[in-house]
C-alpha cells in the first residue's frame, strides 16, 4: 500500500496517510485538528545512484536551476 501525503487546509499540518490506492482522495481527517478540509498533496522524491543524482523533482540547486553543472551533479 503507498503512503499520500495531505495537508490541512484549516490549521496548515502536513501529514502522511498509508492506504489504499482506490482511497487516495477519498476524504480524510486532520491528524492534528481532526478537521475535515483535507487535500491529497504532490509527493516529491529523490533517488541517486552512485553519487549521480537519476530522479528528482523540483529545480535541483540554487547554482544549476536543475540543469547539468558540474558543481552537483545535477
Amino acid at each position: 500500500m503507498p503512503i499520500y501525503e495531505y495537508m490541512c487546509l484549516d490549521c496548515g499540518t502536513k501529514f502522511e496517510i498509508l492506504r489504499s490506492m482506490k482511497d487516495a482522495d477519498n476524504p480524510v481527517l486532520c491528524e492534528e485538528c481532526e478537521g475535515e478540509h483535507t487535500s491529497r498533496q504532490l509527493s516529491v522524491f529523490f533517488a541517486q545512484s552512485g553519487g549521480r543524482v537519476v530522479t528528482a523533482t523540483g529545480s535541483g540547486c540554487s547554482s544549476c536551476s536543475g540543469g547539468s553543472c558540474a558543481s552537483c551533479g545535477h
